[in-house]
């Protein structure tokens, strides 16, 4: 089944972010590239996909950590629930792990 991605502010903004910064075009296309896995495979492997228990969606959402990037310092992950509807995922946040 195919989703459709619905990104929050924060989740636009941090795409934005890597959209314009020219040394993070490596880090980019990991990115667009789970993220076309979540569109259509959310269980692909390499997303490595688990819940995150450390947060919640904005209407109490349990939130899901999939993988950009493995095995690199900062790598990328991104954080996102199911909804608003049943097509559909929120992408919460796209972010570095610390």
């Amino acid at each position: 089944m195919a989703h459709k991605l619905v990104f929050t502010l924060q989740a636009a903004d941090d795409l934005n972010v890597l959209e314009r910064t020219p040394n993070l075009a490596k880090r980019l296309k990991a990115v667009r590239k789970a993220l076309a896995y979540l569109e259509t495979n959310l269980r692909h492997p390499s997303l490595n996909t688990h819940a995150f228990t450390s947060m919640n969606g904005a209407n109490g959402e349990k939130v899901y950590e999939a993988y950009a990037e493995n095995k690199t310092p900062a790598a990328y992950r991104i954080f996102w629930h199911y909804g608003p509807d049943k097509s559909s995922i929120t992408i919460i946040a796209i972010t570095a792990h610390p």
